[in-house]
């Protein structure tokens, strides 16, 4: 007689997670001395969730970021003197530019802002990532009795 072989196959199920199904924690970034881009992608990472094992790109799986020192952040090279961050008004002769060595000074919340945005998903859901993103120029924020994490 033939010996029969149990053939036990695993079904594999692709996991899709819900949209209350994450616990949003907070975390805190030091931008002192460190460079734009790199804390950035970090940055960009925790809000989309994807430094959790159960990522699903279209819910909102990511974490509070609040960022501290912003004023101090470091750019490489040249680029406070060189680089331009570029706004147009939609009228003719309406372009401005600014280094971002002076915007920095001036507003240098918006300096990690738009690096940070400019790294998540252009929709509706990178929209509400972004909100989750809180920038302080100085030491003090106002999410003191929040336990954040030190990312």
């Amino acid at each position: 007689m033939g010996t029969t072989k149990k053939h036990t196959h695993l079904r594999r199920q692709t996991f899709v997670a819900k949209k209350g199904e994450f616990v949003k924690q907070w975390r805190i970034v030091d931008a002192t001395d460190q460079r734009l881009g790199r804390m950035a992608t970090e940055i960009a990472t925790v809000l989309m969730g994807k430094h959790r094992p159960e990522y699903t790109p279209h819910v909102d799986s990511g974490d509070f970021v609040i960022v501290t020192n912003a004023s101090k952040v470091a750019l490489s090279g040249r680029k406070a003197e060189q680089k331009l961050r570029l706004t147009y008004s939609g009228y003719p002769g309406g372009q401005s530019a600014e280094s971002y060595g002076h915007l920095r000074e001036r507003k240098p919340e918006l300096l990690i802002e738009e690096a940070v945005r400019r790294m998540l998903p252009k929709s509706r859901l990178g929209r509400v990532m972004l909100k989750k993103l809180k920038v302080y120029a100085g030491e003090d924020h106002p999410h003191v009795g929040v336990n954040a994490i030190k990312l």
